[in-house]
């Protein structure tokens, strides 16, 4: 077989492929899956942006997220937030080698919520959506605000007396924040 006539069965088997799919009646939907239900977007549309939009009502002391913290916490994140590396982090404490905002020059210097975190509101919008890592988002808002006290009074950002909630979380200014470039995309409302 010459080239020549290899090349033209081929492109006659392409022709016929194509005629062949051409008759089929291809369906505009898979029939997969089905439509959320507004009940099941709103339980997921709780993000909370570090102005403060989106969070919820409630409030929590440090006394009772450091409770909390040992019945829901503790297991993963040691019982002083010093983590269990590699799987879990820490999430409290300041490497002296951090100081000055040194991650750059260093990847190995330990981040924790209190020497790398920008924002506190994101501190409660993660716990919100993602602890504890055995049951995400069964924590109450309330529980969510004590937890997010605990940690940042544990990072001493905080006093170890205070009581969280919408308007005083939006105040707390976290040790770093002023290292962080703001996202300036335009996002959100706007684009739906």
């Amino acid at each position: 077989m010459t080239a020549a006539i290899g090349s033209s069965l081929l492109l006659a088997l392409a022709v016929l492929t194509v005629a062949s799919c051409a008759g089929r009646d291809t369906p505009a939907r898979y029939e997969l899956g089905r439509a959320a239900t507004p009940q099941e977007i709103a339980a997921l549309d709780i993000d909370a942006a570090p102005d403060g939009h989106g969070l919820p009502p409630g409030h929590g002391s440090v006394a009772e997220g450091a409770a909390l913290f040992q019945q829901k916490c503790q297991q993963c994140h040691g019982a002083n937030g010093e983590g269990m590396a590699p799987a879990f982090p820490a999430l409290v404490g300041r490497d002296p080698k951090g100081e000055g905002f040194a991650f750059a020059n260093d990847p190995k210097i330990t981040k924790t919520i209190g020497n790398y975190w920008p924002e506190a509101v994101t501190v409660f919008d993660y716990v919100r959506r993602a602890m504890p890592h055995t049951a995400p988002g069964s924590l109450s808002n309330d529980e969510v605000y004590a937890l997010t006290a605990h940690l940042l009074a544990a990072n001493k950002v905080i006093a170890a007396d205070a009581t969280l909630d919408s308007a005083s979380l939006v105040r707390v200014k976290m040790p770093y924040h002023d290292r962080f470039v703001k996202d300036n995309r335009r996002g959100g409302s706007e684009l739906k």
